[in-house]
């Protein structure tokens, strides 16, 4: 089984292969998931939906959708691609995926998902999990939870990922719906305690290690989103303090001259620069010239020509400030 103490959240235009390739330079361990791909897409799409990059593993595979020969389908592809896991989406709120059957509005139909896993399952031999939320719109106690949790542990599935906050389908944007509704990391800790026997990871406006680790002595694992896209580098302390590897990530310095090949290899094969480098933009928050960083990739950087070497010129503008800084700093001291 994979260890699934600490993964990085499915983010719709946020954890494509790029953001996956970086975020894997600065942790061996933690699980990553792709964005979620819905079973048309995989299906009938024309683009290479589920490619990805060998250096990711362990990666898993979001997949949306409702019909269990469809998903079935789509997971004997995914084991194909080599994927880790592949993983059902039942927590997604927007409209698109509601019209699509899918997301949220299916824990209102746990016979569904649960028929979708027994299809899945009977196919592969990798791991399927689901994604769900504490509840949605009126059925939100936690008997309807436990109910849900139930119906689809009894077909198979043996890993739930599940935010802490419930979802209203009416009224409320993606975004509102990950602010608004009230943590209630409680019932998670509640739904460990009765199915003592299932994996249950949480998921929800988890913030620092500190808290991955106090959530730990309650669950199984912890699946943090918007903070690692925010503040990547938190990742480079997740394999010593979370899984006790010894491993040393490389400083962000380090990190980001690692990307440049790799952003050199994706404009050979016809992309930008830009794909790879909207996902570094954080990687130096909080700290000193990390402004200067931010600054110079979001000015510079969706330029068409722009290539690998606009990393070096960023790191100089960096060096710059500090230097000025510096040089400020001791003339103070000096009385001028």
């Amino acid at each position: 089984m994979i260890d699934r103490r600490f993964s990085v959240a499915p983010m719709l235009d946020w954890t494509d292969r790029h953001c996956r390739y970086f975020l894997r330079l600065m942790s061996r361990n933690a699980l990553l998931y792709t964005e979620m791909v819905t079973t048309g897409a995989i299906i009938h799409g024309k683009g290479d939906f589920l490619g990805y990059n060998q250096e990711e593993h362990p990666v898993a595979l979001q997949l949306g959708g409702s019909e269990p020969e469809l998903m079935a389908e789509c997971a004997v592809r995914a084991q194909e691609y080599g994927y880790d896991e592949v993983n059902i989406n039942v927590g997604c709120p927007s409209d698109r995926v509601q019209n699509g059957s899918f997301g949220a509005c299916l824990m209102a139909e746990p016979e569904t998902v649960a028929a979708c896993v027994k299809a899945m399952q009977d196919k592969v031999s990798i791991p399927v999990t689901v994604k769900c939320r504490i509840g949605i719109d009126d059925m939100d106690d936690y008997k309807d939870l436990t109910r849900f949790v139930q119906i689809v542990a009894d077909a198979g599935c043996e890993t739930f990922i599940v935010h802490a906050r419930k979802a209203w389908l009416q009224g409320l944007s993606p975004k509102q719906n990950r602010e608004i509704p009230p943590l209630m990391y409680d019932r998670v800790y509640h739904l460990k305690q009765e199915f003592p026997h299932l994996h249950i990871s949480i998921n929800g406006g988890v913030k620092t290690l500190g808290e991955v680790e106090e959530h730990l002595q309650h669950v199984d694992g912890v699946m943090v989103g918007r903070e690692v896209y925010a503040n990547p580098y938190i990742m480079a302390d997740v394999d010593k303090r979370i899984y006790a590897d010894d491993v040393v990530a490389p400083d962000r310095e380090a990190v980001v001259r690692m990307m440049m090949p790799y952003i050199d290899r994706h404009i050979e094969k016809g992309g930008r620069a830009w794909h790879v480098l909207r996902h570094m933009i954080g990687i130096f928050q909080g700290q000193p010239a990390g402004r200067v960083w931010r600054r110079f990739l979001s000015e510079n950087a969706v330029k068409p020509d722009t290539d690998s070497s606009i990393v070096e010129a960023a790191l100089d503008a960096m060096a710059q400030t500090k230097r000025h800084i510096a040089d400020l700093e001791e003339r103070r001291l000096q009385g001028f």
